[in-house]
């Protein structure tokens, strides 16, 4: 079907009035310049609290628990940047940094199932079946967090997320009670590490907003019994 054509001059845009006296257009900047440094306030926030406590996976400290954030599935398979994230626990597990891994990941629905996916990866890597422990209602950062810490008793973790993610997860982390270092996996500079990058600006203000009112999780359920379990073995 062909669309009708519009003529560019036909089209009639908002106006934006700008102030015609001096001092009004100091006040206009003003109030701009203002809004960026309130705008950049939370991200200021996570890079002076969490930058601290972020690793390499050769320096990280070691912790029972290492918790691997989900990051979206293909065709049923962990996306390339969770593939990464788990290729850095099964190497901090292989390497005595870990002894159990926590994955946490959505499940909201039955066709998608992050954590199971997570599971089968890193048996494939190694990683024993009894030493994984899945939370199916690790929905956003948060949640995971408060779910690791209230859920399944975890009190001391190494989170393993991107680089561009990580500060946010140790934060969040250590708003809810767990004591966190991360491993900000490396990737490269490629369309998808640019958007998660311009995303965490974003997700900066509800991690704070997060972090002072401490909400429920979306689910927050029963206290699980699979962290304390694993490390028994």
């Amino acid at each position: 079907m062909r669309l009708p054509s519009v003529r560019l001059s036909s089209l009639r845009l908002p106006s934006v009035r700008l102030p015609r006296t001096r001092r009004g257009q100091r006040r206009a900047v003003q109030a701009v310049m203002v809004g960026c440094v309130l705008a950049l306030v939370p991200a200021t926030w996570l890079y002076t609290t969490a930058d601290a406590h972020v690793r390499d996976l050769a320096d990280v400290p070691a912790r029972e628990v290492a918790v691997v954030f989900g990051a979206g599935l293909r065709d049923g398979a962990p996306t390339p940047y969770l593939a990464h994230r788990l290729d850095a626990a099964a190497e901090l597990y292989e390497g005595g940094k870990v002894k159990v891994v926590l994955v946490t990941g959505d499940n909201s629905r039955e066709e998608y199932d992050e954590p199971d996916a997570m599971r089968t990866y890193l048996t494939a890597r190694g990683v024993p079946d009894e030493r994984i422990v899945s939370d199916f209602a690790g929905f956003d950062t948060w949640d995971s967090c408060v779910r690791a810490k209230k859920i399944f008793g975890v009190e001391r973790a190494v989170l393993v997320t991107q680089g561009f993610h990580v500060r946010r997860a140790v934060a969040l982390c250590r708003a809810a009670g767990v004591d966190s270092y991360g491993v900000g996996v490396a990737e490269r500079r490629d369309a998808t590490w640019y958007y998660g990058g311009v995303r965490e600006l974003a997700a900066a203000g509800k991690a704070a907003l997060d972090a002072v009112t401490r909400p429920d999780p979306h689910f927050l359920g029963p206290v699980e019994t699979g962290v304390r379990e694993a490390l028994a073995e």
